[in-house]
């Protein structure tokens, strides 16, 4: 059989299950570490509830998942997740999900595991959103979602610390209100209004412009020029004023 016969034959099988995200539908890819509470609490010992030092390896993985060759307008990490805004009018791939879900996973498993020293993994999915609104629905979700998460951690890591098991602070933690969490957290010396606001709300990533003074190659006169840059924003905005912030980077692409 001559190669390209063979080649035609075979390839369907690879193809025929591949989807393309339609035109004027917006992409959102979320990443998610695989087994990282294992990783960051056993195997690497990471402070709990929360360490700098992960938010950073995090932050650092959406900046390099934001700049490896995707137009990328917003991205957002809370926990040991990512979340990333592509350009309407993103075309990489034919806008193919096994090929945004695959390369994006793989992007970051790469540089996170680089960074760590050590093997990590994540896995990747896509939300194809119809229109600005469920996009800033999106957003706020991840957002109120890294809220919870945060209170809840807060909570069962001080029950930890004092000698409560995994199963008994669970079970302490069961059907108690947000309130109750806060009131118990206070009872034992923290405030959680006063926690930094990354704990709380997770990390915003986006491009800022800036000016750079250069110089001209022929008349060895400084120049500024204007480039681009990934912005970190560690105090990010609630509610409906997060609302606002997100709406802003899908205006900027028109």
């Amino acid at each position: 059989m001559q190669f390209d016969d063979l080649d035609s034959r075979m390839r369907v099988y690879e193809t025929a299950n591949d989807r393309c995200v339609p035109p004027q539908t917006y992409i959102v890819a979320r990443l998610d570490g695989r087994g990282f509470t294992r990783l960051t609490k056993e195997t690497c010992a990471f402070k709990a509830p929360f360490d700098e030092a992960f938010r950073d390896l995090m932050v650092q993985t959406t900046e390099h998942v934001m700049t490896c060759g995707f137009n990328i307008l917003y991205g957002y990490t809370e926990s040991d997740e990512i979340s990333l805004l592509f350009h309407l009018d993103e075309t990489s791939f034919g806008r193919k999900t096994r090929k945004l879900v695959s390369v994006l996973a793989g992007e970051a498993s790469a540089v996170f595991s680089l960074r760590l020293g050590r093997a990590a993994a994540f896995d990747c999915r896509v939300s194809e959103l119809p229109n600005v609104d469920l996009v800033v629905d999106y957003f706020r979700w991840r957002n109120e979602d890294a809220h919870r998460n945060s209170l809840n951690a807060h909570c069962y890591w001080m029950l930890r610390t004092q000698g409560e098991s995994p199963r008994s602070a669970t079970a302490f933690l069961a059907g108690m209100t947000v309130a109750e969490k806060n009131e118990f957290l206070f009872a034992n010396g923290i405030n959680y209004n006063d926690l930094p606001s990354w704990e709380k709300r997770g990390v915003g990533l986006f491009w800022e412009e800036y000016a750079k003074v250069g110089q001209n190659p022929q008349t060895e006169e400084p120049v500024v020029v204007t480039r681009r840059r990934v912005a970190v924003d560690l105090e990010l905005p609630t509610g409906e004023a997060y609302a606002t912030f997100v709406r802003r980077f899908l205006h900027e692409e028109e």
